[in-house]
C-alpha cells in the first residue's frame, strides 16, 4: 500500500443535535472540534439528522395509502376511463 495517499481513519463522536445522542463510530470527516466522550478525548462532529431522530428510523413517518389514492383517482377520472360502446 503507498504511504501518504490514504485518509487518516480515525474513531469520530458525532452528535445529534436533534435528538441529544452520541454516536462513536469510525470515519475519514475531517473537523477540528474536539469532545471528551467516555473519558478519551475524539474528534466531535454535530449532525441535524440521525437514524435517532430521522422520521423512517424512529417510526413516527406518516403511511399514504396507496389504495385509497387509487380510488380517489378512479372516482375523479371515471368520466374519461369508462369506454364507450359507439355504433359502427
Amino acid at each position: 500500500m503507498k504511504q501518504g495517499i490514504h485518509p487518516q481513519y480515525r474513531t469520530v463522536v458525532f452528535h445529534d443535535t436533534s435528538a441529544d445522542a452520541y454516536f462513536k463510530v469510525g470515519s475519514t470527516i475531517k473537523t477540528a472540534k474536539t469532545i471528551e466522550f467516555e473519558g478519551q478525548t475524539f474528534p466531535y462532529v454535530t449532525l441535524d439528522v440521525s437514524s435517532q431522530s430521522h422520521p423512517f428510523y424512529t417510526g413516527k413517518q406518516k403511511m399514504i395509502s396507496q389504495e385509497g389514492k387509487t380510488a380517489q383517482f378512479q372516482k375523479r377520472f371515471a368520466r374519461f376511463l369508462q369506454k364507450e360502446d359507439k355504433p359502427a
